[in-house]
């Protein structure tokens, strides 16, 4: 039975946006912009990062044939950069283009101009239907900026109302292909197949 009080609660948490940033072989690059992203070691001499990204997406792509990724936190003033990695596909153009990029160690685009930056290496995955969680091994990391991370609430505060209807109409369309996705997997998982 669905538990439609769990969406509430989730939405009341006001979470930082990134973008999420990878360059496979044959110079393919692009970048999404992520909610969930984590910090899941307690060990400051071995730092990793979570993140979890939609298997339809060209930055999952580019992840799984590069092993690498690169996560950007943003400030209120990277807000266009909202609009650049959260609408349209990278299949379709250079979202990365016209930016101050760097290369990481990893191979991975670094936004130069990001509050913070961290290269990351892939160390494990977990696909979970309309998501792959990937734990990677941070290689790299900028110095944090004392600006504020521009969060959730803070992107819908600044956003203008056509920017806002455009995302509503993503999410409902990615809504909809995530839905299919996780009730595939779950069928798999009731039959016995392996993850």
């Amino acid at each position: 039975m669905p538990a439609p009080d769990a969406s509430a609660i989730f939405a009341a948490l006001d979470r930082e946006l990134w973008i999420v940033t990878a360059a496979a072989p044959g110079g393919r690059r692009g970048g999404c912009v992520a909610t969930f992203v984590l910090g899941p070691s307690l060990v400051p001499e071995l730092p990793r990062a979570c993140v979890a990204l939609a298997r339809q997406h060209h930055t999952h792509d580019l992840v799984e044939s590069s092993g690498a990724f690169a996560l950007h936190l943003l400030g209120e003033r990277h807000l266009d950069w909202v609009w650049r990695f959260g609408i349209g596909s990278g299949r379709d153009g250079d979202k990365l283009g016209g930016l101050d990029v760097s290369a990481a160690a990893t191979g991975s685009p670094i936004l130069k101009e990001a509050l913070a930056w961290m290269d990351c290496r892939v160390e494990a995955r977990c696909g979970i239907g309309d998501r792959t969680i990937y734990v990677a091994e941070v290689v790299d990391a900028s110095k944090p900026n004392a600006e504020p991370p521009l969060t959730v609430t803070g992107m819908v505060r600044l956003a203008p109302q056509d920017r806002l209807e455009q995302l509503e109409r993503l999410l409902r369309r990615d809504r909809a292909i995530d839905a299919a996705a996780i009730l595939e997997w779950r069928r798999g998982h009731a039959a016995g197949d392996s993850p």
